[in-house]
């Protein structure tokens, strides 16, 4: 397995952009989405290349996706929302190719609908600002 120099999400796995990093261990790596649908939208990728969950080893698909219920868990309370979303794609809509479930913030009347997903951009400083707190709060996943 391990990253693939081709591959955006492999560079920040890497380091390319670790201000918008909001989780890392050796299973998983989670960063602020660049295009998000609300702030603090965040992408959990493997640590490793894996492009389809089809991919995903059966080792790492227990704790890859304890890693994403911890971030489901705990961004409503960091962000002030009431829930999340999460989803991910596979090779269809995938916009880049490795694997990586959204976790995003919801509440009621937060205007999402169905399949219609308007993407924002960040103000000036807000990504790393986020990212930081999310960090922070995200910090306390019982590893082991």
């Amino acid at each position: 397995m391990g990253t693939t120099s081709a591959c955006v999400f492999c560079g920040i796995i890497g380091g390319s952009d670790e201000d918008v990093v909001v989780y890392r261990d050796d299973v998983a790596v989670g960063f602020l989405d660049h295009s998000p649908l609300f702030v603090g939208h965040v992408l959990m990728v493997p640590a490793t290349h894996v492009v389809t969950l089809a991919d995903l080893p059966d080792d790492l698909v227990g704790p890859f996706y304890r890693r994403v219920q911890h971030v489901s868990a705990r961004l409503p309370e960091l962000l002030g929302a009431q829930g999340t979303f999460v989803a991910n794609n596979n090779t269809v809509s995938q916009s880049v190719a490795h694997l990586h479930v959204h976790v995003v913030p919801r509440s009621k009347g937060d205007g999402l609908r169905g399949f219609f997903w308007p993407r924002r951009r960040y103000e000036p400083g807000q990504a790393v600002a986020t990212a930081a707190e999310l960090r922070r709060g995200l910090a306390d996943f019982p590893h082991g």
